[in-house]
């Protein structure tokens, strides 16, 4: 049986305690995330402020890993295609204990294991490294493959960004994922509309996207990707359809660059931001102001 993204939508809502947990490690990841811009004063600090959700989800709820052996042969695997998006991974190790909080402040220093681009050969839990966009999906779908064939019950998840839907390679790997029918393989796509050369839409439209990925073969599913309940079941949708053979799992992510940082999200020059040195503290405080506002809510 074929299941569209509305057919499956069918998971009851996830528990509040669930959603206050993923709530306050997405607080967490963005509060690492500003510490280590601080430390550069600049960066990829809007992405990773938008996409914390999204790591809090896959950190502190789906993947099966060990943080005192990020190696272990049964872990699940994630994969940061948007290597620039590594600050963001960075404090989501940090939260999943692989990474030491303190460490975070090498951030992009010589000699650090946390480059400002994300690379599997300095960092514990960065499986691959990124930088050249539109690689991960292919690198996800071999993978998957592989684990299959070696009776892994492993799963993969394949972060990647709207631009990287300009690329060619991304829509060959999502046919190839379809072809092998790797229902272990889950992709998340963060939609924040916007690219180093502009809003999204100007450099090159990608819509309808969620009809895409369906035509494609992919189980596709859109959500808001700054609400950690609705990701939350959008993962327990595909936790139902989903095994080792079946249609691979798309989650559509639209975000906001800067999210949670009202500041920084009204910023025009988003993508690398400049920030002064007087402003870190004012966007600590509002992260930590809306925050307490919401979970006491």
């Amino acid at each position: 049986m074929t299941l569209s993204s509305v057919e499956a939508a069918t998971a009851s809502a996830p528990a509040r305690e669930r959603v206050d947990r993923l709530r306050a490690a997405a607080y967490r990841i963005r509060h690492h995330a500003l510490n280590m811009g601080e430390v550069q004063g600049q960066g990829y600090v809007g992405q990773a402020l938008g996409a914390a959700d999204m790591l809090a989800a896959v950190y502190a709820d789906q993947l099966n890993y060990r943080s005192e052996d990020p190696h272990w042969a049964d872990r699940d695997r994630f994969l940061l295609s948007t290597g620039h998006y590594a600050i963001g991974h960075y404090a989501a190790l940090a939260e999943a204990g692989i990474v030491p909080v303190a460490e975070l402040e090498t951030y992009g220093s010589d000699d650090s294991r946390l480059p400002m681009s994300g690379m599997s050969t300095y960092t514990p839990g960065m499986e691959i490294s990124g930088g050249s966009l539109g690689h991960g999906l292919t690198i996800a779908v071999g993978m998957a493959l592989g684990l299959r064939l070696q009776g892994s019950a492993s799963r993969v998840i394949n972060f990647l960004s709207d631009g990287e839907l300009d690329e060619g390679s991304t829509w060959e790997a999502a046919m190839g994922a379809h072809h092998h029918q790797l229902g272990n393989l889950t992709a998340m796509v963060d939609i924040n509309a916007l690219q180093a050369d502009g809003a999204t839409n100007t450099v090159l439209r990608t819509e309808p996207v969620t009809e895409k990925w369906e035509s494609f073969g992919w189980y596709t599913q859109r959500v808001d990707g700054n609400d950690v309940g609705a990701l939350l079941t959008a993962f327990d949708n595909i936790a139902s359809v989903s095994g080792a053979v079946g249609r691979p799992s798309v989650i559509l992510c639209d975000t906001k660059v800067g999210r949670g940082v009202p500041l920084l999200e009204t910023r025009e020059k988003a993508h690398f931001m400049r920030i002064e040195e007087n402003e870190w503290q004012i966007c600590r405080d509002q992260l930590t102001a809306g925050y307490e506002g919401t979970a006491s809510a």
